[in-house]
């Protein structure tokens, strides 16, 4: 079978990528799929995670930021010009591979690859929300252009989405759509943490998503009780970073910023507690990655990933109605017994395991297939 994958870029250490990359490389591996990845804006970047040998990597070199070096009616020249040298480059790569299912990664290139693919099958496979300008402020033009790329949808032969609450809201747009979990990189190593260093971890951008700026009021109530923790936070480059670092370094309470790494797992090791305060979430990678190590999490209960994963009051914490006060009793609770730490995280090990790559996998295989058999009728 031939797959496409159509994305902007594979160019920073972020989860969308990651889960993107080990995804492909598992189709080519477990069942010797012949996967193209096509990419629009990959310039010189360098992959930060590497494809199988077998998968084909092909850049169509568009990078779209050249429209923005200009002003006015150059800009909008540029961005048609652009526009249709991407037309033209997809059409061509489709028309050499003649692959048998098109994924689409990146919804603002949906109306495109819908008008290029001919009769072949095509999913969306969702990694961000329907609902996404709810969930963020943006202005009234953002929320337009956010409607317009989801109306993209209805041109989908399948959606895929992460969770039964995100797909609720695609099936608004789009009967057909597909529930299938990402699956995660589970912990490699032969240990777990062992619930005796006081600190805890939170990984995620600075990013109105990932609502930084709610995490730090949960500290500074936590430090006050608990002055001898530290928390540890692992965020790449976003929109409130120049903000925040500054608060961050007045707080005085503790907490540490450390850049991206790709070895996140011995990072997890080295605490007890794993912390997300996202407003909403398509999955939230992090919690089974932390909980396959042995740590219990905190979650807000946002939209739409954390109630899947987390058992609330067995390998973690659900905080409903973003309770900045209750989340940071659950936070305390935890620092105060170490055995209850211990149980959680334990379960945690556990309940992680439903996201092994074994378990999902198959439900892609099954998936590619039908759309295959689909076409055939």
């Amino acid at each position: 079978m031939k797959i496409v994958y159509v994305n902007d870029a594979i160019a920073i250490w972020g989860g969308l990528e990651r889960i993107l990359v080990e995804k492909i490389n598992a189709l080519t591996e477990l069942f010797g799929y012949e996967v193209y990845l096509l990419t629009a804006n990959q310039g010189s970047h360098p992959l930060p995670y590497p494809l199988h040998p077998q998968t084909v990597h092909r850049d169509l070199d568009i990078l779209f930021y050249q429209q923005y070096l200009y002003r006015g009616i150059r800009r909008y020249l540029k961005k048609r010009e652009l526009h249709r040298l991407f037309l033209h480059c997809l059409r061509e790569q489709i028309r050499l591979i003649q692959p048998d299912v098109i994924v689409c990664a990146r919804l603002e290139y949906l109306w495109d690859v819908s008008r290029v693919r001919g009769n072949i099958p095509l999913a969306f496979e969702s990694h961000s929300s329907c609902l996404l300008r709810h969930f963020i402020q943006v202005g009234w033009l953002t929320r337009l252009k956010y409607d317009y790329y989801n109306r993209a949808a209805r041109r989908a032969d399948q959606v895929v989405a992460l969770t039964d609450g995100d797909a609720a809201a695609w099936r608004k747009l789009n009967p057909n759509v597909s529930v299938i979990p990402d699956f995660v990189h589970l912990n490699p190593t032969d240990r777990f943490c062992d619930y005796a260093a006081k600190s805890v971890i939170f990984v995620g951008r600075f990013s109105a998503q990932k609502d930084i700026s709610t995490l730090l009021q949960i500290w500074r109530v936590v430090h006050q009780r608990h002055p001898d923790w530290t928390l540890q936070i692992f965020g790449g480059y976003g929109e409130e970073q120049d903000m925040l670092l500054p608060q961050i370094e007045q707080m005085n309470c503790n907490v540490v910023v450390h850049e991206t790494t790709p070895d996140i797992f011995e990072r997890y090791l080295e605490n007890s507690i794993l912390l997300l305060t996202s407003r909403f979430e398509p999955f939230g990678l992090v919690l089974p990655e932390a909980m396959s190590c042995g740590l219990p999490v905190v979650a807000f209960d946002c939209p739409y990933g954390p109630v899947n994963i987390i058992s609330d009051g067995k390998d973690g914490f659900l905080i409903r109605n973003r309770d900045i006060h209750s989340y940071a009793e659950k936070v305390c609770l935890l620092m105060e017994s170490q055995e209850l730490r211990r149980s959680m995280g334990q379960a945690g090990v556990v309940s992680s395991r439903r996201y092994d790559p074994s378990i999902i996998m198959p439900l892609w295989k099954e998936f590619f297939e039908r759309q295959v058999t689909k076409k055939s009728l």
